[in-house]
This record gives structure tokens, C-alpha cells and sequence, in this order.
């Protein structure tokens, strides 16, 4: 068996992102299998199924240990999720990966991602105006939310059903949901909740494929070698790092995910990439030269929230882009 090494070299990258914002496998994982390496729609999306049923559980392991996962959003959205997971591998199978309705579930996708980035970007320019949006988080990492169970489970069912059709979802779809129905939820608790529930959906759906999907064990070797330590050490980043700066690498990763939903090229998507992070720096330069002033010349605030390990999110709401 001949072992790529360039893919797994692509996989650490794309489960990076995956540890930092619990989205991105499939809309970024299952697009350089098919774009660069060559590998055939049905199988880049039941190998990349089998990997993150592995790669999964390494990342959601680590936000369980840190305490920022919700366990009550997790059942809730695997009532739904589990069993229609694996019907959508059914679905895919009669329609056809070529089949129209394919094209339709990416675009849709597509704009919920882009929807939801603009939502991020709206909430941040909101949250200059008003310094009480975080203010529940400052004192407990895990802010209270009432459930509800109904929404979410239906939202766990549409997410698990258009995962088992195109492997794209299981944080794609369901974090933009998330971030709808809980807007309290902390990013890192967002991120962590969104691993854990994607770990037995991906199962159920990786279950499927691997009964009547199109599995490769090479392609499958090479995206476990590199998305393992990458998921872990991405993981391991987004549960301690401020919220500020994780919404931040979201609202890009939801950006670049939503324009390859609708086939944007590499070089304008690179271009794209690079335009966004130039902007989200001069955004966060000219938040950064305002804040002592808004402060006081003292910086004390600044300091404590430098010093607060976990909170320091809470804190930064003069951030145009730190929520």
C-alpha cells in the first residue's frame, strides 16, 4: 500500500482547524481529497467519514477534560442525528453522488455558512455598544441555557442527514444552528459541544459507508496520520484560548467553507483568505489602539483580563471582531 504523505501532510492542517473550531472537516477535508489527490467523490466522502469517526472523539476528549462541553445540547441533538446519519447514506446511495440534489445541499450550506459569518461579524460590531453581552460568562466559563429539546433534536436530524450524504455537516451545519438557538453559549463551549455531538453522528454515518459507501483503507491511513495530532493539538489551543480570539478564527474559517460550497476557485479563494485576514488584523489593530483610551490610561483593565486565563473574552467586548 503506497502511504501518502502529502495527504496526510493536508489532513494535519484541515484537523487544526477542526480542534480550533469544531468545523471544517468536511467542507475543507473531502474537497483537497477530490481537488488535489485525485480521489473519486464517493470515496473521499466514506474515507473521510471512517478518519473522523477516529479523529473526533481525540478533540471532543480534550473540551470534556476542560469542562466546556454542554452534555445536555449533546443528547438532545443525537436523538436526531444518529438515525438519520445513517439514512442519509441510504439516500446518497439511491439519488447518485452526481445527482442534482447534491449540488442544491452544498449551496444551501453554502449560504447558511456565510449567513452565519456575517451573523458573528454583526454580533461583534453590537457588542462595542453594549458591554453586557458577556458579562454572564465573566465569573463561570459555563453560562446556564435553557434547552430546548425539540429544535435541537430536529437540528441534530437535518445536520446527521445531510452529513451521510456529503460528509459536510457535523460542525458545519449544526455549530451555525448552535449559534441561532444558544447565543449564550461561550465560543470554546460551542466548539466542545460541537466535537462531542459529532462523534457518534460521524460513527453512524461512517458505519454506513463502510457498508455501502466506497471505502479506501490507503486514503483512509493517510488522513489518520495527520488529522490525529492535528485535531489534538487544535483542541488543545480552542479550550484554552480566549473566546475572542477563537470567534475570530470561526467567522474566517465559516467564510472560506461557505465560498467552497459554491466552487470558488483556489486562487480567488486564496486571494479571499488573504484578504480577510489582512482585514480582521486592522479590524483588531484599531480595536486594540482605541481600548486605553476607553480604559484609562492606568491599563488595569487590560492587564487583569491578560492574567484571567480563560476569561479574558468576557472582557475584550471593545474587540470588533471578539465576539
Amino acid at each position: 500500500m503506497h502511504f501518502d504523505w502529502a495527504m496526510a501532510g493536508g489532513s494535519f492542517l484541515v484537523a487544526v482547524v477542526v480542534g480550533l473550531t469544531g468545523m471544517g472537516g468536511g467542507a475543507l477535508m473531502t474537497p483537497m481529497l477530490v481537488t488535489f489527490f485525485g480521489v473519486s467523490p464517493l470515496a473521499a466522502v466514506s474515507s473521510d467519514l471512517v478518519a473522523a469517526a477516529v479523529m473526533k472523539p481525540v478533540g471532543s476528549l480534550v473540551h470534556l477534560r476542560r469542562g466546556t462541553v454542554n452534555l445536555r445540547l449533546v443528547g438532545w441533538l443525537c436523538v436526531g442525528s444518529v438515525p438519520s446519519a445513517f439514512a442519509g447514506v441510504l439516500v446518497a446511495r439511491a439519488l447518485g453522488h452526481g445527482a442534482d440534489v447534491q449540488d442544491v445541499v452544498q449551496k444551501a450550506l453554502g449560504v447558511a455558512l456565510l449567513v452565519a459569518a456575517s451573523g458573528l461579524v454583526l454580533k461583534a460590531w453590537m457588542s462595542r455598544r453594549s458591554a453586557t453581552e458577556d458579562a454572564p460568562d465573566a465569573q463561570d466559563g459555563t453560562p446556564q441555557i435553557s434547552v430546548r429539546p425539540l429544535p435541537t433534536a430536529l437540528v441534530g436530524l437535518l445536520g446527521g442527514l445531510v452529513v451521510g450524504m456529503t460528509s459536510v455537516g457535523s460542525g458545519s451545519l449544526i455549530i451555525v444552528a448552535l449559534l441561532a438557538l444558544y447565543p449564550a453559549l461561550r465560543a470554546n463551549q460551542l466548539v466542545g459541544t460541537d466535537l462531542l455531538q459529532a462523534v457518534p453522528l460521524v460513527f453512524s454515518a461512517a458505519l454506513g459507508h463502510l457498508l455501502f459507501g466506497d471505502f479506501h483503507m490507503e486514503v483512509t491511513a493517510a488522513l489518520l496520520v495527520g488529522s490525529i495530532p492535528g485535531v489534538y493539538l487544535g483542541s488543545r489551543i480552542s479550550s484554552r484560548a480566549p473566546g475572542g480570539i477563537i470567534r475570530r478564527v470561526l467567522a474566517f474559517v465559516l467564510v472560506v467553507s461557505g465560498l467552497k460550497m459554491f466552487g470558488v476557485p483556489a486562487v480567488p479563494l486564496a486571494w479571499t483568505m488573504v484578504g480577510l485576514a489582512a482585514a480582521g488584523g486592522l479590524l483588531w489593530a484599531v480595536g486594540a489602539a482605541r481600548r486605553p483610551r476607553q480604559d484609562g490610561p492606568g491599563g488595569e483593565r487590560e492587564a487583569g483580563h491578560e492574567q484571567a486565563g480563560d476569561q479574558p473574552a468576557a472582557g475584550h467586548v471593545g474587540d470588533p471582531v471578539a465576539s
